[in-house]
């Protein structure tokens, strides 16, 4: 992926995509000037270069069902690579962690975890706390209002920062 040159064009496409991952091939092209058999071919590349990952609809789940949304920050207490591994494998056994990233700082994870309600939620502290393999200590926070949510990175700006940086 990061040999993978990218051009304005294919900059133009990416950005389009993820506002839209549903916008047909030719109002695509019609977007970034090209024919939709150009675009289309583009987008094929992109796609298996890996610079696409995947396509996914953005849900209101509060429209779908209750839930709630917790933050947690992992501190794993021995800082070895096989407790992270087993840490990590424990986390993507979990279907309510949607997101987990290591981290700098006082914390080792980041969880981004959403499930039906507070009991849930405590299940899942208890099972991260449960596991007599590694001590986790873990400090969490209940999402009380979404006020960004993810909607794509403006690769312009990115993009243009990295070229300065390259200068």
């Amino acid at each position: 992926m990061k040999n993978t040159k990218l051009d304005e064009i294919d900059l133009r496409i990416l950005q389009t995509l993820q506002k839209d991952g549903r916008i047909t091939n030719q109002n695509l092209a019609e977007r970034v000037n090209l024919s939709p058999s150009s675009c289309l071919q583009r987008v094929r590349r992109l796609d298996q270069a890996g610079v696409i990952s995947y396509y996914q609809a953005h849900l209101n789940l509060g429209s779908i069902a209750r839930h709630i949304i917790c933050l947690a920050t992992i501190s794993v207490k021995n800082h070895t690579q096989e407790d992270f591994n087993a840490f990590e494998d424990l986390i993507e056994s979990i279907p309510e962690v949607v997101e987990c990233y290591t981290v700098s700082g006082e914390s080792d994870f980041l969880l981004k975890v959403i499930c039906a309600d507070m009991r849930r939620y405590v299940e899942i502290n208890d099972q991260l706390v449960g596991s007599s393999r590694y001590q986790v200590t873990i400090n969490s926070y209940v999402v009380m209002k979404e006020n960004k949510a993810f909607r794509g990175v403006d690769l312009a700006t990115l993009c243009d920062h990295s070229k300065q940086l390259e200068s």
